[in-house]
């Protein structure tokens, strides 16, 4: 049997019930693809397997070196079909149920001091050039927001256009995950760096007519698909920025960034719940990941700088 039609209703319910991205909808259509293949494999299907079937190709995974973490979410996605299969009566169990994905430790997120900002922020000024503006904007707006990379290039030209007729630090509107609203507070250099942007963000739309149409909406427009900048190539134009600034390149992503913003909030004394409103998490469970890092700074600032510490080493 081939699942790929209950695949697809699947991903319809997600969208339309759930909210989910296209971002998310593509992860989870390749986890169940990973799924099927695994199955038919081993001569079962996703509607008759049973949890031993699951559990074998989990083995199988963990033997051929994949990551607990994706391993997890893999689980995490079969789990979700499985209980869809079995309300719409395709399936009276969910043989997913039970299953318990590899033990994970949690990492502490990957941050930036403010040195580093400084770095990012003085390279990518002395690029004047059409490019450059843009790059200075977008990262102006994601440090001074905390932005997800989608949010960040999907942002629409017309609510960045709204933004620069404040005489002061505004925000953007930004629909997240799960197509939750959040309202994200802009600095002034954000506000400025918009204005830079906008007069000469036409020579960077794509000539075909029919891509343009596509791009035509956006703040970072582009010729793909989807009419605007993808997360992948923003990611390679940060790499590019770091060599500039003499980082390390791989210490430097859209993610270190949205980690960096709420690390510095912090930092400097912000709320925690303002922090989660900020970032769009749901649950304040996923911000008290930063006050980690901050006992983790605090805990290297006391092991390097104290003088009984130094007696020690």
């Amino acid at each position: 049997m081939n699942a790929t039609r209950h695949i697809d209703a699947f991903l319809e319910m997600m969208a339309a019930e759930r909210g989910a991205s296209d971002n998310t909808l593509a992860a989870y259509g390749r986890d169940l693809e990973g799924w099927e293949q695994g199955l038919v494999s081993s001569g079962k299907t996703i509607l008759t397997c049973r949890t031993g079937a699951l559990e074998a190709i989990l083995a199988r995974w963990a033997k051929d070196g994949l990551a607990p973490s994706t391993a997890a979410r893999k689980l995490s996605s079969m789990k979700q079909f499985c209980l869809f299969l079995q309300m719409d009566g395709l399936r009276e169990d969910n043989p997913a149920h039970s299953l318990r994905g590899p033990k994970q430790g949690r990492g502490l997120p990957k941050t930036l001091s403010h040195d580093d900002i400084d770095a990012l922020f003085g390279a990518v000024e002395e690029n004047t050039s059409v490019k450059g503006i843009r790059l200075r904007t977008q990262l102006e707006i994601l440090y001074a927001g905390g932005l997800r990379v989608t949010e960040l290039v999907s942002l629409k030209l017309g609510a960045a256009s709204r933004v620069i007729h404040a005489d002061a630090s505004t925000h953007l509107i930004i629909r997240g995950k799960g197509d939750r609203e959040r309202l994200v507070p802009l600095t002034g250099a954000a506000v400025r760096a918009i204005a830079d942007w906008l007069p000469v963000r036409a020579e960077t739309l794509p000539a075909n007519a029919v891509a343009r149409d596509r791009a035509e909406s956006f703040l970072f427009p582009s010729s793909g698909k989807s009419g605007h900048m993808t997360r992948e190539r923003f990611a390679q134009l940060l790499k590019a920025l770091a060599r500039e600034a003499n980082m390390d390149p791989s210490r430097l992503s859209p993610h270190t960034l949205r980690h960096a913003f709420a690390t510095h909030l912090l930092e400097r004394g912000a709320d925690l719940r303002a922090v989660q409103t900020l970032l769009g998490h749901a649950d304040i469970a996923t911000t008290q990941i930063y006050t980690h890092v901050l006992e983790a700074q605090m805990q290297s600032l006391v092991e390097d700088h104290h003088p009984l510490s130094a007696q020690k080493k």
